[in-house]
């Protein structure tokens, strides 16, 4: 198609969420992934480059269309809206769950030491983890994964871009003596997608 570029960006900019290759293909009858790959390239060069509003970002094993960082503090007072916070035990629990999964209840609640039957249920609304079946022991416990959305939200290509443990002591090393925010109050990085993605022009 001559104008496949064109259409790839009206399919991203409509698009809710993250597009794969796969799902491009679908779409557009293209058996040749490297066409498709080739042009998003192109496409996210060319954003790129004239450093407007937008960014075309490769997260979640998709493509999308987000605002740059620099924007959002206008886009915010625009919509008025407060990012959503997770609890510092819910985002221990989360962190439990994208390190170890697939995961137990039982596990999670061995490492945290706490009952974690709420946190686990609240994360499940906020669709940042999923049930993925149940572990073929006495009694069949669910067991727990990761989502998309938990990708797009921690704006990850993939599981693989998770920070290494020798990185997140680096991290904990720097920020030491900075947070003493309470069990209830730590804010988490949880997207607010109004803030970041280009999905707000509908």
């Amino acid at each position: 198609m001559d104008d496949l570029k064109n259409i790839l960006e009206c399919l991203l900019f409509v698009a809710e969420e993250p597009l794969t290759v796969e799902r491009l293909r679908g779409i557009l009858s293209i058996s040749d992934s490297a066409v498709i790959r080739d042009t998003l390239q192109v496409l996210m060069e060319e954003h790129e480059s004239r450093k407007g509003a937008f960014i075309l970002h490769e997260v979640a094993g998709g493509y999308q269309f987000r605002t740059r960082p620099a924007y959002v503090p206008w886009i915010k007072r625009l919509l008025q809206t407060k990012p959503s916070r997770l609890s510092r035990a819910a985002l221990e629990t989360l962190a439990i769950v994208a390190y170890k999964q697939p995961v137990m209840r039982s596990d999670i609640e061995h490492l945290r030491g706490v009952d974690c039957g709420g946190v686990l249920r609240m994360l499940l609304e906020k669709k940042l983890i999923r049930v993925l079946g149940r572990k073929e022991i006495p009694g069949r416990p669910l067991i727990y994964g990761t989502t998309r959305h938990f990708l797009e939200v921690f704006d990850l290509k993939n599981l693989k871009d998770l920070p290494s443990i020798k990185e997140i002591e680096t991290l904990e090393k720097n920020a030491d003596g900075m947070d003493d925010t309470s069990d209830g109050d730590a804010s988490a990085p949880e997207k607010d997608p109004n803030s970041e993605t280009a999905n707000n022009h509908q």
